[in-house]
C-alpha cells in the first residue's frame, strides 16, 4: 500500500467516527471531501481568531429564506454553539450546524489563514576579515526557525556550490565554514543553542551519537528543491570529539547522474583518448591518485558511467557509497566494522563481474587482490593516496613487490588536482622575467604553442556574480600509460624503483607532470599560476 492509500484510509476511518460521533452529539453529519478544496470560501462572517479558537467554519452566508451554515468540530465548545445559535435567532435569522472531521476543518482553515512563507537572506561569503558579514550571517542563523534551520543551513551550502560545512567548538564561540571552490571560508558564529540544535539533528539523520568519546563517521540525504528542479544531496557526516565539544565536518555529494560524464570534467581531448584506450581493453588496474577533495571520486564513476551497459556487468566495493548510480550493483564495505576491501573483492570475483571499482587500496592485501583479478580477465578501477602517478607507482611495487607476473597488470595511473577556473570577466596581464624563467624551466621539453618571451597570463576580477572572480573548478590531471619502458620496474629490470627514476622514465615516454599540466592551464587562461601554487 502506498503512501496515498494510507492516507485515504486514514481519512474514511475518520470520516467514519465522525459520523457515528455526530449520532451522539445530536447534530447531522456532512461529508466535505468532494467540495472542500473547491467551495467558495464565505468571508465577513467570522474572523479568523474565532474560527481558530471554536473551531468553527462559515459555509453559507444565510439570507430573506436561506439558512446561515456553519461548520463544527466535535472539539468545538457546545457554548460556542449555542451562543452563536440564539444570537441569530435573536436576530431572526435561521441558522444550522454540521459536524465534519477535524481533517476536513483543517483544509478549509488552511484556505482562510494559509501559512505565511517565511524568506530569509541567503548566505553570503566574507572577505578575509569582513566581521560584518559573519555578524549579518549569525544574526540570520538565530532567526530562522529552530525545525528548519539545519535544512537551510544545507540548502544554503548546496547553493553556495559548496563542496564542505565546517562546523566548529572554539574557546567562545561555535563557528561555520564552507569550503567552496576548494577554499574555506568563515561564515558565521552561533551561539551554543544553536549548536545544540544542528547536532541534535545530524545525530538523529546520520545515526551518529553526540555523546561518543570516538570519531564517528554518518551518511545522511536531502532532497534539494532549486528553481523549480529537485535533486538528491548525499552527505558524508564525520564527527569528532575536540577540546571544546563534537566537531563536524558534512561532505556534499550533488548527485545528478547526468553530470557523471568525462565530457564534463573540463580534460583535454588527449586525455580523454588515453582513458578511452585503456578502458576499452576488458582487463587491466586504472589507479586514481589524488589527496581528499581532489575530485577522484568523480572521475571514477564518470568512468564506470561510461563503461555502464547492458553487456557489462559491474560492481563496486565502497565505504561509504557516495553516489547510486542504476545498472550497477553497488556494494558497501563497512572497514570501521572489520569488514576490507580484500575480502569484498574475493567474493565479488565469483559473481563474473567484468568491471570491478574498488573504493581505496590502503593495503598490501587489496593491493595483492586488486592485481591478480586485473590479470584475470577483469577491469578494476580504484583509487589511491599519493602525490603523483610516479610516486602511486612507486607504492605499489613496495606494497606487491617486484613480480614479472604483474608487469602487464597496471594500465593506467591519473594523478588529479582541483583548481579554481577563472571568471570569464578575467584580467590578462604580462609576465615578468622572473615568471618567464618559472614558465621554461617547467615547459623545458614539452611541445608547445606559446612564445615564451612574450606570455600572457590571466588573473581573476571579480563581480558581483563572482565576487572572488573564480566560477567552479576544473580537473588538473597528470596521466601515466603503463608501457613496456615503465613495466621494467614492476619486471625487476631496473636498478632503481623510486619515484625519481620513474617519474623521469615516464616523460620520455610522454608523461606530463601536474605542475607541466597545471601551467599549460593558467596559458590557456582557464586558471591563475598562483592557483596553480597553492594547489600543486
Amino acid at each position: 500500500m502506498n503512501e496515498e492509500e494510507v492516507q485515504r484510509k486514514r481519512r474514511q476511518n475518520e470520516e467514519e467516527a465522525t459520523h457515528r460521533r455526530a449520532g451522539i452529539l445530536g447534530l447531522p453529519y456532512l461529508d466535505t471531501r468532494d467540495f472542500e478544496q473547491t467551495a467558495p470560501l464565505v468571508q465577513g462572517v467570522l474572523s479568523k481568531e474565532d474560527m481558530h479558537r471554536d473551531m468553527m467554519i462559515p459555509l453559507q452566508k444565510g439570507g430573506d429564506a436561506v439558512p446561515f451554515q456553519f461548520l463544527v468540530t466535535s472539539q468545538t465548545p457546545k457554548s460556542a454553539i449555542d451562543s452563536l445559535r440564539q444570537s441569530y435567532i435573536d436576530d431572526g435569522r435561521r441558522v444550522e450546524f454540521y459536524l465534519v472531521s477535524n481533517s476536513a476543518y483543517q483544509v478549509f482553515m488552511l484556505r482562510h489563514d494559509p501559512p505565511q512563507e517565511v524568506h530569509y537572506d541567503d548566505i553570503k561569503i566574507a572577505d578575509e576579515g569582513d566581521s560584518e558579514t559573519i555578524e549579518e550571517v549569525s544574526q540570520t542563523l538565530d532567526k530562522v526557525s529552530t525545525e528548519k534551520v539545519f535544512d537551510y543551513l544545507l540548502d544554503q551550502a548546496d547553493k553556495l556550490g559548496a563542496s564542505d560545512i565546517h562546523i566548529e567548538n572554539l574557546r567562545n564561540a561555535i563557528r561555520i565554514r564552507m569550503r567552496v571552490d576548494g577554499i574555506l571560508h568563515p561564515v558565521a558564529e552561533i551561539s551554543r543553542d544553536r549548536y545544540r540544535i544542528f547536532m541534535g539533528e545530524l545525530s538523529s539523520r546520520a545515526n551518529i551519537s553526540t555523546a561518543s568519546t570516538k570519531p564517528q563517521s554518518g551518511h545522511m540525504q536531502k532532497d534539494i528543491t532549486l528553481n523549480g528542479s529537485t535533486h538528491l544531496l548525499n552527505i558524508r557526516v564525520e564527527m569528532v570529539p575536540t577540546m571544546y565539544g563534537q566537531d563536524a565536518v558534512l561532505r556534499l555529494f550533488n548527485f545528478d547522474e547526468s553530470l557523471l560524464n568525462l565530457d564534463l570534467l573540463g580534460i583535454t581531448p588527449d586525455e580523454r583518448e588515453k582513458i578511452n584506450e585503456v578502458i576499452s581493453h576488458p582487463r587491466g588496474l586504472v589507479l586514481m591518485v589524488g589527496p581528499t577533495g581532489s575530485g577522484k571520486s568523480t572521475t571514477l564513476y564518470s568512468i564506470l558511467n561510461a563503461l555502464n551497459t547492458t553487456e557489462r556487468k559491474i560492481i563496486t566495493l565502497e565505504d561509504p557509497i557516495e553516489y547510486g548510480i542504476g545498472g550497477i550493483s553497488q556494494i558497501p564495505i563497512q572497514t570501521n566494522g572489520g569488514g576490507s576491501f580484500a575480502e569484498g573483492l574475493r567474493s565479488v570475483l565469483r559473481l563474473d563481474p567484468d568491471v570491478v571499482m574498488v573504493g581505496e587500496i590502503r593495503d598490501n592485501d587489496t593491493a595483492k587482490t586488486a592485481i591478480q583479478a586485473s590479470i584475470t580477465g577483469h577491469l578494476v578501477l580504484s583509487s589511491f593516496h599519493a602525490n603523483s602517478t610516479s610516486a602511486a607507482f612507486s607504492r605499489m611495487i613496495d606494497m606487491i613487490g617486484v613480480n614479472p607476473i604483474f608487469a602487464s597488470s597496471i594500465r593506467l595511473l591519473i594523478a588529479q588536482r582541483l583548481v579554481r577556473k577563472l571568471d570569464d570577466n578575467k584580467e590578462p596581464y604580462k609576465a615578468d622575467e622572473a615568471t618567464k624563467r618559472y614558465i621554461k624551466g617547467v615547459l623545458e621539453g614539452v611541445q608547445h604553442d606559446y612564445n615564451l618571451d612574450d606570455i600572457t597570463l590571466y588573473r581573476e576580477k571579480t563581480s558581483v556574480e563572482h565576487p572572488f572572480g573564480f566560477n567552479g573548478r576544473t580537473a588538473i590531471m597528470e596521466q601515466m600509460v603503463v608501457t613496456d619502458e615503465i613495466q621494467r620496474f614492476l619486471r625487476g629490470d631496473a636498478m632503481d624503483t623510486d619515484t625519481k627514476a620513474i617519474e623521469q622514465a615516464a616523460r620520455k615516454e610522454g608523461l606530463l607532470t601536474l605542475e607541466q599540466k597545471g601551467v599549460l592551464a593558467a596559458l590557456r587562461g582557464d586558471t591563475t599560476l598562483d592557483e596553480i601554487s597553492r594547489v600543486i
